[in-house]
């Protein structure tokens, strides 16, 4: 997804946490070092912003050459730019590539991958705003807009606007002008919808789909209802009257994915939102379900790209810091 491949990886240029040498309008990023592959080494920074439109915007600079993300969602939308190399994703069903300079949108729920085409690998910045930001971002802007924003295309070809958001992603990381970095921030976020989002089209009910999406939702819910204990594959099926097999099935066409993958992706989201709220990754892996800490590891890296430690002194970071004017 996009901006110099000189700035990833390098925590000098990411600016310093409260009480550090740097400025505070961004957490000050942790940086994961991957495995070598071929001479190349994984890397990420997350970064979290404070006070964007009256919340926290969580920011990703990475470059990947050997890690390939497991399918997984997002309750935001995730927004990038790749900056070099060749990057794959499954999204929709299809296999698509995005290049240096082309903008990525991943809508809100929707199940992805994502991994180096090439093995030299591909560096890409991303950022995750909610829904109610783009409503923001676009509220200001003369002439219509689309209610409910929808990307047709996750990759969007333009390279101005690639070049806009890695301005942004870069100003909201440094945090040495918070104003700056809102403003870039709202600007982009606005030209997207503007130039390149339509309405959502109506979704259309067919039997087959229907029934798979009222089988996934009962068995989401009782995923998420056990977590700890989950119930084996047989026990659900039989209590739906299903074979495992039309489960497993009507499951991934709904949910884009398993069912063991959907529940490891799902423990990351409630380990994140334990971490957030200052546990520390040890207990949020037992709380969640996780077989121990090294298990909430393999899965949250494999999600998000970071460990959970760097996540969380990530988060504390953010709070540590006042927010942005």
């Amino acid at each position: 997804m996009l901006g110099g491949p000189r700035e990833l990886g390098d925590p000098r240029e990411a600016g310093g946490s409260c009480g550090a040498a740097g400025p505070c309008g961004a957490a000050g990023p942790r940086e994961v070092g991957g495995s070598r592959d071929g001479g190349g080494v994984d890397r990420t920074l997350w970064t979290r912003v404070s006070g964007i439109q009256g919340a926290p915007l969580d920011l990703l600079t990475a470059r990947i050459v050997r890690r390939h993300y497991a399918p997984h969602t997002h309750d935001e939308y995730a927004i990038g730019v790749t900056v070099d190399g060749l990057e794959t994703m499954r999204y929709r069903g299809e296999r698509i590539y995005s290049a240096a300079g082309s903008v990525v949108v991943v809508e809100p729920g929707e199940a992805h991958t994502g991994g180096p085409a090439r093995p030299e690998g591909f560096a890409y910045l991303c950022l995750y705003p909610v829904t109610e930001l783009l409503g923001a971002a676009t509220t200001a802007e003369p002439g219509p807009v689309p209610a409910e924003p929808h990307f047709a295309n996750p990759i969007v070809d333009d390279r101005r606007l690639g070049e806009a958001l890695r301005l942004a992603h870069r100003a909201l990381r440094l945090g040495v002008d918070p104003l700056e970095g809102e403003s870039r921030l709202l600007a982009v976020l606005g030209a997207l919808v503007r130039r390149h989002a339509v309405s959502a089209p109506a979704a259309v009910p067919t039997p087959r789909r229907g029934e798979a999406g009222r089988i996934a939702r009962t068995v989401a819910t009782r995923l998420s209802d056990e977590l700890v204990a989950p119930p084996t594959l047989a026990e659900v099926a039989a209590d739906l009257g299903l074979s495992r097999y039309q489960l497993l099935r009507a499951f991934r066409d709904a949910m884009g994915m398993p069912p063991y993958a959907w529940l490891a992706q799902h423990r990351v989201a409630r380990a994140r939102a334990l971490l957030d709220a200052g546990h520390r990754p040890s207990e949020a892996a037992t709380l969640v379900g996780f077989a121990d800490q090294a298990h909430l590891t393999r899965w949250f890296r494999r999600v998000l790209g970071v460990t959970p430690g760097a996540y969380r002194n990530s988060v504390q970071d953010s709070a540590a810091c006042p927010p942005a004017s």
